[in-house]
């Protein structure tokens, strides 16, 4: 008995010892589960570390990952010293974070404001701000009880314990005096089991927020409800509303005729809301090229009192006027680039231009929601691919793991080709793998021909955004071949919509806009009217109530999700255009 009690000991002493170096192996990273449409670039943006560090740690990652797949990511400081992210463990609570890193709720949630009661859950990662010189933290302890709470101590076991039989959860943890939370944490394995096996070496960690009561409940502790409605900023509206507009008016003649205008779009919306009683104070400012000339323009003592800011429009800009706008708590709509990551970081962020990652995900979402049952047949091109390689990529994976069937042809298949690869009783979509004119070319001849001799054949042509420049050249094809393209902004120019503001920038401007695409007059008037009238119907309460604003936009559309519980919003609207056999021009909407 003797040797078997020693035995057991050595076991015990030996699990303990190694406890340790695993607690501090896992302080080297946290976990990040996959959400829809992000990708390894996106992902390493929002922690400040490089998509290298995330390889050497998911190996295999750079290849695929998907919706659902943890990732682990090196633990490096955030945009400010000192700060960290953090990944919430079963049973943790926000008043339990309080303690464990010195900080106030007030510091978690200022710096989470995607946070909230509800959607504080296990897996959620959360960005801690550094512990204030004042340990701030002391605001909460204040309100409890002090017999009720110990000090902070480092998180480790304090023993083992071996089960014996019929012990549960409950029972363990009164034994030890800590909460079933704080055993379900040490112990993430247990998370959910009715039964624990008997012999099963348990970590006992040291209570941290509380001490467990007679009634196996705590009191004076504070709940997540509590802290977030205690900590939730205060609503207000705005009397006027000051906006300013940052963008090159006077560079390049051709780069600058399209920034002017937006501006005139701009003005039409500050105009239409004036019209309703709106208050609104524009101030417009030349930005040239130089970074000086934006340090310039924010030094002016004026534009720490925006409430928002639209522009810039120079890549070099953004990160400095999304820092400026943070500071001073003003948002900040870019209206042109898409490619630029501050949005990952930056709560004062709304990107009107999708991230690549995630336009995509939206389309392949749209994609299967329309052909479930499609053959898909992908129109290989030789010139011009690599632009859309990587979205052509994930659409085949998206529809191998759909286990819809898809077939590849080179761009200069004949018709006999295209037919021998139609399916019967299945939608057929023809989709090129570039969105050059090149490719339509050589392609819309021969699937016409097939078209018009099997007319039973259901036949769709599935293309890109820039085919909206190609829309005069071949309209009557589209109409033909049932022709479907995605894209973030559209307009109908034959819709009444269009056509009014058309005819009243005409005669606002004496001039017609750009026929490109988009058209910066309707981006203009579009961003300016749904942020402004936001504002203005609901104040600083603009972001929990977007999901109630049901404009109609005349050419760009607005479905803004935050990136992050510490990051921006960006723009996940996406139309799929059809061109009917019935000679209808139809924009789908998926919402």
């Amino acid at each position: 008995m003797r040797i078997i009690r020693r035995f057991i000991g050595m076991m015990c002493l030996a699990a303990m010892s190694h406890l340790p170096a695993t607690a501090q192996e896992n302080q080297s990273y946290f976990l990040h589960t996959v959400e829809k449409g992000q990708s390894l670039y996106s992902i390493a943006s929002m922690y400040g570390v490089s998509q290298a560090d995330i390889i050497s740690l998911n190996p295999g990652s750079d290849d695929k990952i998907y919706i659902g797949h943890t990732l682990r990511i090196p633990r490096k400081a955030g945009d400010r010293k000192g700060d960290t992210f953090h990944t919430i463990a079963p049973g943790e609570t926000l008043y339990r974070l309080t303690v464990v890193y010195g900080v106030s709720a007030k510091a978690i949630c200022e710096a989470n404001p995607g946070l909230s009661a509800d959607n504080f859950r296990t897996g959620q990662v959360i960005r801690i701000p550094a512990a204030d010189a004042q340990n701030a933290v002391q605001q909460e302890a204040a309100a409890t009880p002090q017999s009720n709470i110990q000090p902070p101590v480092e998180s480790r076991c304090r023993e083992m314990h071996k089960v014996k039989r019929r012990e549960t959860v409950y029972s363990i943890s009164r034994l030890y005096g800590i909460s079933k939370e704080e055993l379900l944490a040490a112990n993430p394995e247990l998370e959910g089991k009715t039964k624990i096996k008997r012999g099963k070496m348990l970590c006992i960690p040291y209570p941290t927020a509380q001490t467990m009561q007679p009634t196996g409940t705590s009191q004076g502790i504070p709940t997540d409800r509590e802290l977030f409605s205690k900590n939730a900023p205060k609503s207000q509206r705005f009397n006027t509303i000051k906006a300013a507009v940052i963008l090159p008016f006077l560079d390049a003649p051709q780069e600058s005729a399209r920034m002017v205008e937006y501006y005139e779009g701009f003005l039409m919306a500050v105009d239409s809301l004036k019209r309703t009683g709106t208050s609104i104070d524009v101030y417009a400012y030349n930005s040239g090229a130089e970074k000086s000339t934006l340090n310039t323009l924010l030094a002016k003592p004026e534009m720490k009192d925006m409430d928002i800011i639209f522009g810039p429009a120079y890549q070099q800009h953004i990160m400095p006027l999304a820092d400026f706008a943070k500071k001073n708590g003003i948002r900040l709509v870019i209206p042109f680039s898409s490619r630029d990551n501050t949005v990952f970081r930056n709560a004062s962020v709304y990107q009107i231009n999708t991230p690549q990652s995630y336009l995509y995900s939206e389309v392949y979402d749209h994609f299967v929601r329309q052909f479930p049952n499609a053959n898909v047949i992908f129109i290989e091109a030789s010139q011009g691919a690599g632009e859309k390689a990587e979205f052509i990529k994930g659409l085949k994976d998206e529809l191998r793991n759909r286990s819809i069937p898809t077939t590849s042809l080179k761009e200069d298949a004949v018709a006999e080709s295209l037919k021998a690869v139609l399916a019967n009783g299945r939608p057929n979509i023809f989709i090129p793998t570039s969105g050059s004119n090149l490719v339509l070319l050589k392609l819309l001849p021969q699937l016409t021909v097939v078209v018009r001799e099997m007319p039973e054949s259901d036949i769709h042509l599935f293309g890109y955004p820039e085919w909206q420049t190609y829309t005069k050249d071949y309209l009557e094809a589209f109409f033909e071949l049932d022709t479907y393209f995605y894209s973030s902004f559209y307009t109908n120019n034959l819709l009444p919509a269009a056509v009014n503001f058309t005819k009243s920038y005409r005669k606002w401007y004496g001039k017609d806009m750009d026929e490109r695409y988009p058209k910066y007059g309707m981006l203009g008037f579009d961003t300016g009217y749904y942020f402004l009238k936001g504002l203005s119907d609901y104040g600083t309460d603009f972001e929990k109530n977007m999901q109630h604003m049901h404009l109609l936009p005349i050419q760009t559309g607005f479905k803004f999700q935050r990136v992050n519980n510490w990051g921006g919003f960006i723009n996940r609207k996406v139309f799929f255009v059809h061109f009917t056999k019935n000679y209808e021009l139809v924009k789908l909407d998926f919402d």
